[in-house]
């Protein structure tokens, strides 16, 4: 939930008007505009390029997974993998356009390991796979726009570990 929405929810249930520290975070949220718009215009063009590199840098490391027996062998579950590293790099696109982890959470990450798990997919390989779509993507972000966006892999990659 972006600040805004916190701020509006907060000062509905307690039946006020938001405080001047609330509107100056609504203030500061809104200054961070262009820069959030920004990132997730980048991630989202670029989306094939990251999850191609990214791929190529788990299975550089994973070889094992897209071997015969691996859970990328063939094309149908390598393809599947590929969808999962889109799906987990627009999770990162809406948690950084509002600014907030929630969408994250609410959104792709209730339940995420008990569905790994009960397809057999092992969860430290996907954890690895943020990773390397945490590397592919920041390496074509500005310095300060990968600071922005990082924390937003780093929560995936902690809630799945």
């Amino acid at each position: 939930m972006s600040v805004v929405s916190q701020v509006i929810l907060n000062a509905d249930d307690e039946l006020r008007y938001p405080s001047s520290g609330e509107l100056e975070s609504i203030r500061k949220f809104l200054l961070t505009g262009e820069q959030r718009t920004r990132i997730a215009a980048t991630l989202a063009e670029n989306e094939k390029k990251i999850v191609q590199e990214a791929s190529k840098q788990l299975w550089q490391k994973r070889p094992d997974f897209i071997s015969p027996g691996g859970n990328a062998y063939g094309d149908k579950q390598r393809a599947l993998c590929l969808r999962d590293y889109g799906w987990y790099l627009r999770l990162i696109t809406y948690g950084v356009l509002a600014g907030d982890k929630s969408p994250i959470e609410s959104i792709g990450l209730i339940g995420v390991r008990e569905m790994y798990n009960s397809l057999g997919v092992p969860v430290p390989g996907m954890v690895e796979s943020v990773r390397c779509l945490k590397r592919a993507a920041l390496a074509l972000l500005t310095d300060e726009d990968a600071a922005e966006a990082e924390p937003y892999f780093d929560y995936i990659i902690q809630a799945m570990s």
